[in-house]
C-alpha cells in the first residue's frame, strides 16, 4: 500500500485557525463562551512531523487511540512541551493499564467493572492524577464500547463514590448513521442527573451539534491533520 504523504505545515496550521473560528461561532450561536469548548486534536495515525505545527500554533490537547503509538510519539514531545495534555479516546485493555496511565493525562474510554477496578489499584499504588470520562454506548451498538445508558448511574456510582476515581465527565460516539443530536441530549442528560460538567462528544462532521448541546471536549482529528496514515 502507498503511504499518503503528511499534511503540509502551513495546511494543518490554517485548518487549526479555521476551525477554531468555527468552535467559536458554534459556541456564540447558543450563548456559551467559546472557551468552555476544548479542542482534542485526534493525532492518532499522523506521524510527529504532522503534530509540529499544531504544536507550534499553540494547540496543546492531542488524542491518541492506542497506548502503544502513543509510547512511540509523546514521551519526547511532552518532554519538550510540557503544558501539553495528552488525552486516550479508544478502548483500553486491562493489561495495558499501567502503560496508559503513565502516558496519558486523561482517559474518555472508562467502560467496564473489572477495568475500573483495575485502574483504581494501580493509582492507589502510584497516587497518579489521571482524570476519567465514563464512555456511554448511547446507540446500544453490540460491536462499540461503552456502559449502556440504563447501567451508567450505577456505573458512574462505582467509579466515583466507591472506587474513588476522578470523573470529569462522560463521552460517546454516535452511531454513524443516526442524527447525533439525540445521543449527545440523552449523554448530557445522564451527566446532569449526576453532576457531572464534562461532556466529551462530537468529531469533525458533527461538533457544532455537539456544542448546542453543550459539549465541554470535542474530538477532531481529519479536519485539523487531513486523512488518517493508517499502517500498512
Amino acid at each position: 500500500m502507498t503511504r499518503k504523504p503528511a499534511a503540509r505545515p502551513e495546511d494543518i496550521t490554517a485548518n487549526l485557525t479555521a476551525l477554531r473560528a468555527e468552535i467559536a461561532r458554534a459556541a456564540r450561536a447558543c450563548g456559551r463562551d467559546p472557551a468552555s469548548v476544548k479542542l482534542i486534536a485526534v493525532s492518532k495515525f499522523h506521524p510527529v512531523e504532522s503534530l509540529l505545527p499544531a504544536l507550534h500554533a499553540g494547540q496543546r490537547d492531542f488524542g491518541e487511540n492506542r497506548v502503544q503509538e502513543a509510547a512511540q510519539k509523546w514521551p519526547a514531545l511532552k518532554d519538550q512541551w510540557r503544558d501539553c495534555v495528552l488525552h486516550l479516546i479508544g478502548p483500553l485493555q486491562t493489561n495495558k493499564v499501567r502503560a496508559a496511565l503513565s502516558l496519558f493525562n486523561v482517559i474518555h474510554s472508562l467502560d467496564r467493572e473489572n477495568l475500573a477496578r483495575r485502574i483504581a489499584d494501580e493509582i492507589a499504588a502510584s497516587a497518579n492524577p489521571a482524570e476519567f470520562f465514563i464512555q456511554v454506548n448511547t446507540g446500544g451498538e453490540p460491536q462499540k464500547s461503552g456502559v449502556s445508558p440504563a447501567d451508567a448511574d450505577r456505573f458512574i456510582t462505582l467509579c466515583r463514590d466507591e472506587l474513588g476515581l476522578k470523573i470529569r465527565g462522560l463521552m460517546c460516539i454516535p452511531p454513524a448513521r443516526d442524527d447525533p443530536s439525540p445521543h449527545f441530549a440523552l449523554l448530557a442528560q445522564i451527566a446532569r442527573r449526576n453532576g457531572l460538567t464534562g461532556l466529551s462528544m462530537g468529531m469533525s462532521d458533527d461538533f457544532a451539534a455537539a456544542i448546542t448541546h453543550g459539549a465541554t471536549h470535542i474530538r477532531v482529528g481529519t479536519a485539523i491533520f487531513g486523512p488518517r496514515h493508517t499502517a500498512d
